[in-house]
């Protein structure tokens, strides 16, 4: 971020006794615009895109539960349905609905069933590869025996519950680890998520600021006709993005689009996962031009 621009406020708001971190860009009498990030990540890797919109919008960016600056759940469960409270407190204590929501990855899941849920909540949504698994990955792992991903999701828990939170020598260190998560980044790019992605432990090592426990899945999810249906009770207009380079698939070819009812599918080249990172330019102009309709 350029030094000579002024950064963003940092704020708390309470959901389930854990304190929540957000961040806002000002501008308040401007239509707010929502920015949910994804799994393992936090809210400042949105800070180019809310820079390009801050003129024209309230920008506001939470750190997920486990993620960035936000408290740690105390019995290391995330699911979908805290993550989706979170957001409805955030929206309802800040009184931002109608809301305008940019999402990635996880954030994209969660604001897709939050919308689903709230229809009339949320005025346009922009979900990065925010569908969850294809539909041949989940079908997959939503057949195997109950007691089967029970006993999966026991064994990751007892293997987080005695895995330290990797330590980095140096801040270059932990910049090198985040240039090899994704190669598409630019050095600056890189640079910037890691500052503020880590935390400096007291013997002066870097951790990451999530919490471990975040890695594992629940072993049980609402069931793919369910989702669909809330997908199907979304009355926004909606633009669901992928990345040519990611392993994502088209929501077009596998089916999941045509569970919306007014969604627009994007394909950007030249791009993996984070397309908000890897094609900056490209995505801000598509962003631009559909959420200012």
């Amino acid at each position: 971020m350029p030094e000579n621009v002024p950064g963003p406020t940092s704020h708390s708001f309470f959901s389930q006794r854990l304190r929540l971190h957000f961040v806002d860009w000002g501008n308040r009498t401007a239509p707010p615009l929502l920015l949910v990030h994804g799994g393992r990540d936090h809210c400042r890797n949105w800070d180019a895109v809310a820079l390009a919109l801050r003129e024209d919008w309230h920008v506001i960016a939470p750190d997920l539960r486990g993620h960035g600056d936000s408290g740690w759940s105390a019995e290391g469960h995330y699911g979908m349905n805290g993550y989706i409270y979170d957001l409805a407190q955030l929206i309802h204590q800040q009184n931002l609905a109608p809301v305008t929501i940019l999402a990635h990855s996880l954030g994209g899941n969660i604001a897709l069933r939050y919308t689903g849920i709230y229809p009339e909540s949320v005025r346009r949504l922009v979900a990065i590869e925010g569908l969850g698994l294809a539909p041949k990955l989940q079908a997959e792992r939503s057949g195997r025996p109950l007691e089967t991903r029970m006993q999966v999701w026991i064994d990751e828990q007892r293997e987080l519950a005695g895995r330290m939170p990797r330590r980095y020598k140096t801040i270059e260190e932990a910049f090198g680890r985040m240039q090899d998560e994704n190669k598409h980044l630019s050095p600056e790019q890189a640079r910037h998520l890691t500052v503020h992605g880590t935390n400096q432990n007291e013997d002066g090592t870097y951790s990451w600021k999530f919490d471990n426990y975040v890695r594992s899945w629940p072993p049980s999810d609402i069931p793919a006709s369910e989702l669909h249906r809330l997908w199907g009770r979304i009355t926004c207009p909606t633009l669901l993005v992928y990345g040519t380079e990611s392993w994502a698939t088209d929501p077009r070819t596998d089916g999941r689009a045509a569970h919306f009812n007014s969604a627009e599918v994007v394909a950007v080249e030249g791009a993996g996962h984070w397309v908000h990172h890897d094609q900056l330019e490209k995505f801000l102009s598509l962003t631009k031009a559909f959420i200012a309709q």
